[in-house]
């Protein structure tokens, strides 16, 4: 097949559909490095601007889902099931999350992606922890599944291959939040797990890139008919993001606060959600109803077997296990700032976008491709929607290295607390839950 990359942009530029074959040729010689970035990002930024009818859709995550090997885990006899975000600030969920499942007896295959945008990555905050590999190749893969249960890993070259080049562009140029985009990045990774079931965090408000709950709605939708479409099972569940998850927003200091999670401590926030998707996860297992799933949970950190489970994966992954027994001993940058309030009042906002943006500014993301993440950097949160605060007390407190990435940081997040006479309504964590 003869096709033009510059007439097929032209075309979804336009408002047109491009055909199935069409598609697969695109991500197979994109894929093949026979379409560079620049035309590819080109692609990409017409579908931000007109979407992707159904069947365009079905066809793209298809060709992503298949630009590789796919995992066969049909020797695997215990249930198997995900989770993936769609993406926040602070939101280090998987981490805890994780072992808490798979020390109830169900097999987690967690493949992850690296931070985009102003959200954080599931990959960044875990190689915080000294040694830990996320690059794990398919044969390995499934052995460690079948080993003990769970696996924290990134695409490897052979797996959705596809989709980890096309996620780290869209990083780069701008053509994160949308819709058909997301779905199949977040669907085609999924798929290629050989998954039973499927739990979907999709984050709504200033932090997420589904702004509105209407439009996290329709991305709920859209995964929930892939799954469908493919019988894997999928539950999706909009939760809030204007503002950050825990306290802890950055990398190391998010593993710090997802070890406490597991010791049965943590911010509140984050244990709720923990506990709430792992229970969501062990009813899609079909294993435990949803009261005794809940308990179940609560259990594992209890006894300490969660806890275990990530030492344990740790190990196996090539990770230090003493910073998990001694979270102290992850690396935080040296010099801290605090940010003050500027008066007496209740805090009504605290802007995830705005601490997200301030956090890549300081080194804890990536504003290109090429960009070396600093795992040491981030933001501790003081302060949230629904505190009182007097003039002077902290709101945060930033750990960095660098004078002028924190000034930097500083110009991101002026903006990111109010402070009002008036004690605002606190907003639900949990919206609604889409099956």
């Amino acid at each position: 097949m003869t096709l033009s990359m510059v007439e097929l942009i032209r075309a979804k530029r336009d408002g047109g559909s491009l055909t199935d074959n069409e598609l697969a040729w695109i991500i197979r010689e994109y894929t093949a490095d026979q379409i560079p970035d620049y035309q590819l990002s080109a692609l990409l930024m017409a579908i931000v601007f007109n979407g992707m009818t159904a069947d365009e859709l079905s066809a793209w995550t298809e060709a992503m889902l298949h630009s590789g090997k796919v995992l066969d885990l049909t020797d695997l006899a215990i249930p198997k099931i995900d989770k993936h975000s769609t993406g926040g600030v602070g939101d280090k969920i998987s981490i805890p999350l994780v072992p808490i499942v798979a020390s109830c007896g169900v097999a987690v295959p967690m493949i992850s992606g690296r931070g985009l945008g102003h959200t954080g990555g599931t990959l960044d905050k875990l190689e915080s922890i000294p040694g830990f590999t996320v690059d794990i190749d398919p044969s390995a893969f499934v052995d460690q599944l079948a080993d003990i249960g769970m696996v924290m890993a990134g695409q490897s070259e052979t797996l959705v291959p596809a989709d980890r080049r096309i996620y780290a562009l869209r990083d780069a140029t701008g053509t994160v939040p949308s819709i058909p985009l997301i779905a199949s990045s977040i669907m085609s990774k999924k798929l290629a797990e050989d998954l039973d079931g499927l739990l979907l965090d999709v984050k709504v408000g200033a932090g997420a890139f589904m702004k509105t709950v209407g439009e996290a709605t329709d991305l709920a939708h859209t995964m929930v008919s892939i799954g469908a479409r493919h019988r894997t099972r999928v539950t999706a569940i909009l939760t809030n993001m204007d503002q950050p998850l825990g306290q802890a927003v950055g990398n190391a200091n998010e593993i710090q606060e997802s070890i406490a999670i597991l010791r049965g401590e943590g911010p509140p926030d984050v244990r709720e959600l923990t506990l709430a998707f792992a229970a969501e996860m062990l009813v899609l297992s079909g294993i435990a109803d949803h009261a005794k799933a809940l308990r179940a949970a609560e259990n594992a950190i209890s006894s300490g077997r969660a806890l275990e489970m990530m030492i344990l994966v740790t190990e196996r992954q090539g990770g230090d296990p003493a910073t998990i027994e001694d979270p102290s001993l992850l690396e935080i940058a040296p010099h801290t700032f605090v940010i003050e309030a500027e008066t007496d009042g209740w805090v009504t906002a605290c802007d995830a976008y705005a601490i997200g943006t301030a956090g890549v500014r300081l080194g804890g993301g990536r504003a290109t491709k090429e960009d070396v993440v600093d795992p040491g950097v981030g933001f501790s949160i003081d302060a949230k929607i629904g505190d009182y605060v007097t003039k002077g007390q902290p709101l945060a407190r930033i750990a960095y290295r660098d004078t002028a990435k924190l000034k930097s940081a500083l110009a991101a997040s002026s903006t990111a607390w109010e402070i009002s006479p008036n004690k605002p309504a606190i907003p639900p964590l949990i919206i609604e839950t889409i099956r």
